[in-house]
Protein backbone atom coordinates (compact mmCIF):
# COMPACT_ATOMS: atom_id res chain seq x y z
CA UNK A 1 0.00 0.00 0.00
CA UNK A 2 1.47 3.86 -0.51
CA UNK A 3 2.49 5.99 2.02
CA UNK A 4 0.81 8.72 0.78
CA UNK A 5 -1.94 9.26 -2.05
CA UNK A 6 -3.48 12.48 -2.68
CA UNK A 7 -7.54 12.89 -2.26
CA UNK A 8 -8.34 9.65 0.27
CA UNK A 9 -11.58 11.38 1.01
CA UNK A 10 -12.86 11.28 -2.67
CA UNK A 11 -11.04 7.77 -3.17
CA UNK A 12 -12.83 6.64 -0.37
CA UNK A 13 -16.15 7.66 -1.27
CA UNK A 14 -15.63 6.31 -4.78
CA UNK A 15 -15.03 2.91 -3.28
CA UNK A 16 -17.41 3.38 -0.78
CA UNK A 17 -20.53 3.67 -3.66
CA UNK A 18 -18.58 1.46 -6.09
CA UNK A 19 -18.98 -1.46 -2.94
CA UNK A 20 -22.45 -0.23 -2.25
CA UNK A 21 -23.73 -0.48 -6.09
CA UNK A 22 -22.01 -3.95 -6.65
CA UNK A 23 -22.44 -5.70 -3.07
CA UNK A 24 -24.83 -3.53 -1.59
CA UNK A 25 -24.76 -1.56 1.71
CA UNK A 26 -25.10 -4.61 4.16
CA UNK A 27 -22.75 -6.69 3.09
CA UNK A 28 -20.11 -3.87 2.36
CA UNK A 29 -17.67 -3.39 5.38
CA UNK A 30 -15.17 -0.40 6.21
CA UNK A 31 -12.45 -3.13 5.60
CA UNK A 32 -13.63 -3.33 1.95
CA UNK A 33 -13.83 0.29 1.07
CA UNK A 34 -10.62 0.96 2.75
CA UNK A 35 -9.08 -1.83 0.73
CA UNK A 36 -10.24 -0.74 -2.38
CA UNK A 37 -9.49 2.57 -2.18
CA UNK A 38 -5.82 1.28 -1.40
CA UNK A 39 -5.76 2.93 2.53
CA UNK A 40 -5.78 1.73 5.65
CA UNK A 41 -9.15 1.80 8.05
CA UNK A 42 -7.12 4.32 10.21
CA UNK A 43 -7.82 6.72 6.97
CA UNK A 44 -11.15 6.02 6.55
CA UNK A 45 -12.10 6.66 10.07
CA UNK A 46 -10.06 10.09 9.67
CA UNK A 47 -12.32 11.31 7.01
CA UNK A 48 -15.49 9.26 8.40
CA UNK A 49 -17.53 8.33 11.09
CA UNK A 50 -18.89 5.33 9.63
CA UNK A 51 -19.75 3.83 6.47
CA UNK A 52 -23.28 5.47 6.72
CA UNK A 53 -21.27 9.10 6.55
CA UNK A 54 -19.89 8.20 2.86
CA UNK A 55 -22.86 9.53 1.84
CA UNK A 56 -24.13 11.82 3.53
CA UNK A 57 -20.92 14.02 3.63
CA UNK A 58 -22.33 17.29 1.60
CA UNK A 59 -25.02 17.40 4.48
CA UNK A 60 -23.68 19.72 7.00
CA UNK A 61 -22.27 22.00 4.28
CA UNK A 62 -25.57 22.15 2.40
CA UNK A 63 -27.19 23.19 5.28
CA UNK A 64 -24.44 26.06 5.53
CA UNK A 65 -25.10 27.26 2.42
CA UNK A 66 -28.77 27.09 2.63
CA UNK A 67 -28.87 29.19 6.29
CA UNK A 68 -26.26 31.34 5.00
CA UNK A 69 -28.48 32.07 1.98
CA UNK A 70 -31.93 32.40 4.16
CA UNK A 71 -30.12 34.93 6.36
CA UNK A 72 -28.57 37.47 3.57
CA UNK A 73 -31.70 36.80 1.59
CA UNK A 74 -33.74 40.09 -0.17
CA UNK A 75 -37.31 40.31 1.32
CA UNK A 76 -39.91 38.20 -0.71
CA UNK A 77 -42.56 35.26 1.13
CA UNK A 78 -40.85 32.56 2.95
CA UNK A 79 -41.20 29.96 0.16
CA UNK A 80 -39.56 31.82 -2.04
CA UNK A 81 -37.00 32.50 0.36
CA UNK A 82 -35.71 29.24 1.00
CA UNK A 83 -36.46 27.78 -3.04
CA UNK A 84 -33.69 30.86 -3.53
CA UNK A 85 -31.83 29.83 -0.59
CA UNK A 86 -31.98 25.86 -1.40
CA UNK A 87 -30.69 26.49 -4.85
CA UNK A 88 -27.98 28.80 -3.60
CA UNK A 89 -26.70 26.05 -0.61
CA UNK A 90 -26.94 23.60 -3.21
CA UNK A 91 -24.38 25.12 -5.82
CA UNK A 92 -21.89 22.94 -4.82
CA UNK A 93 -23.95 19.74 -5.35
CA UNK A 94 -23.67 20.31 -9.38
CA UNK A 95 -19.62 19.53 -9.55
CA UNK A 96 -20.90 15.88 -8.05
CA UNK A 97 -23.01 14.69 -10.81
CA UNK A 98 -22.27 11.72 -11.83
CA UNK A 99 -21.44 10.67 -8.08
CA UNK A 100 -24.67 12.29 -6.92
CA UNK A 101 -26.56 9.71 -9.21
CA UNK A 102 -24.61 6.74 -8.17
CA UNK A 103 -25.85 7.92 -4.19
CA UNK A 104 -28.97 8.20 -4.87
CA UNK A 105 -29.25 4.46 -6.53
CA UNK A 106 -27.41 3.40 -3.46
CA UNK A 107 -29.87 5.00 -0.87
CA UNK A 108 -32.56 3.90 -2.46
CA UNK A 109 -31.65 0.16 -2.63
CA UNK A 110 -31.52 0.02 1.37
CA UNK A 111 -34.35 1.09 3.63
CA UNK A 112 -32.24 1.35 6.55
CA UNK A 113 -30.14 4.61 4.23
CA UNK A 114 -33.22 5.65 2.68
CA UNK A 115 -34.41 6.38 6.14
CA UNK A 116 -31.67 8.73 6.99
CA UNK A 117 -31.81 10.07 3.96
CA UNK A 118 -35.45 11.15 4.99
CA UNK A 119 -34.12 12.44 8.37
CA UNK A 120 -31.64 14.69 7.21
CA UNK A 121 -34.57 16.50 4.83
CA UNK A 122 -36.51 16.61 7.87
CA UNK A 123 -33.33 18.23 9.82
CA UNK A 124 -32.80 20.79 6.82
CA UNK A 125 -36.45 21.46 6.97
CA UNK A 126 -36.81 22.44 10.48
CA UNK A 127 -33.28 24.27 10.25
CA UNK A 128 -35.31 26.15 7.00
CA UNK A 129 -38.56 27.27 9.29
CA UNK A 130 -36.58 28.15 12.03
CA UNK A 131 -34.07 30.20 9.80
CA UNK A 132 -37.58 31.93 8.30
CA UNK A 133 -38.71 32.08 11.69
CA UNK A 134 -35.83 34.43 12.70
CA UNK A 135 -36.62 36.64 9.89
CA UNK A 136 -39.88 37.11 11.04
CA UNK A 137 -42.02 34.42 9.59
CA UNK A 138 -44.51 33.37 11.87
CA UNK A 139 -43.93 29.57 13.19
CA UNK A 140 -46.70 28.07 11.14
CA UNK A 141 -46.22 29.25 8.02
CA UNK A 142 -42.44 29.13 7.90
CA UNK A 143 -42.68 25.52 9.32
CA UNK A 144 -45.14 24.78 5.48
CA UNK A 145 -42.74 26.95 3.74
CA UNK A 146 -39.73 24.71 4.27
CA UNK A 147 -40.93 21.61 4.15
CA UNK A 148 -42.98 22.25 0.67
CA UNK A 149 -39.49 24.36 -0.67
CA UNK A 150 -37.78 21.17 0.85
CA UNK A 151 -40.10 19.03 -0.92
CA UNK A 152 -39.62 20.66 -4.14
CA UNK A 153 -35.70 20.81 -3.69
CA UNK A 154 -36.21 16.86 -3.50
CA UNK A 155 -37.65 16.30 -6.35
CA UNK A 156 -35.74 18.51 -8.49
CA UNK A 157 -32.61 16.76 -6.99
CA UNK A 158 -34.03 13.27 -8.27
CA UNK A 159 -34.65 14.53 -11.31
CA UNK A 160 -31.05 15.65 -11.52
CA UNK A 161 -29.14 12.62 -10.21
CA UNK A 162 -31.53 10.59 -12.74
CA UNK A 163 -30.20 9.30 -15.90
CA UNK A 164 -31.42 12.11 -19.16
CA UNK A 165 -31.47 15.00 -17.98
CA UNK A 166 -29.59 18.12 -19.31
CA UNK A 167 -30.54 20.11 -17.00
CA UNK A 168 -28.62 21.42 -14.40
CA UNK A 169 -29.38 21.28 -10.66
CA UNK A 170 -30.27 24.96 -10.22
CA UNK A 171 -32.68 24.81 -13.23
CA UNK A 172 -33.94 21.25 -11.58
CA UNK A 173 -34.80 22.62 -8.64
CA UNK A 174 -36.37 25.68 -9.98
CA UNK A 175 -38.37 23.91 -12.13
CA UNK A 176 -39.17 21.89 -8.91
CA UNK A 177 -40.15 25.13 -6.90
CA UNK A 178 -41.99 26.30 -10.20
CA UNK A 179 -44.24 23.09 -10.41
CA UNK A 180 -45.13 23.58 -6.06
CA UNK A 181 -45.87 27.20 -7.39
CA UNK A 182 -48.54 25.98 -10.61
CA UNK A 183 -49.61 23.31 -7.65
CA UNK A 184 -50.93 25.90 -4.84
CA UNK A 185 -51.58 28.56 -7.53
CA UNK A 186 -49.22 30.87 -7.02
CA UNK A 187 -47.37 30.76 -9.84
Amino acid sequence: MARWEPDARARLANAALDLYLERGFEQTTVTDIAQRAGVTERTFFRHFADKREVLFDGTNALQSGVLEAIATAQDGNAFDIAGRALVAGSAFLEERGEFAGRRTRAILANPELHERELLKLARLSTAIAEALHDRGTPTGAARLAAQAAVAAFSAGFERWSGAGTSATLAESIEAALAEMRGIVGTA
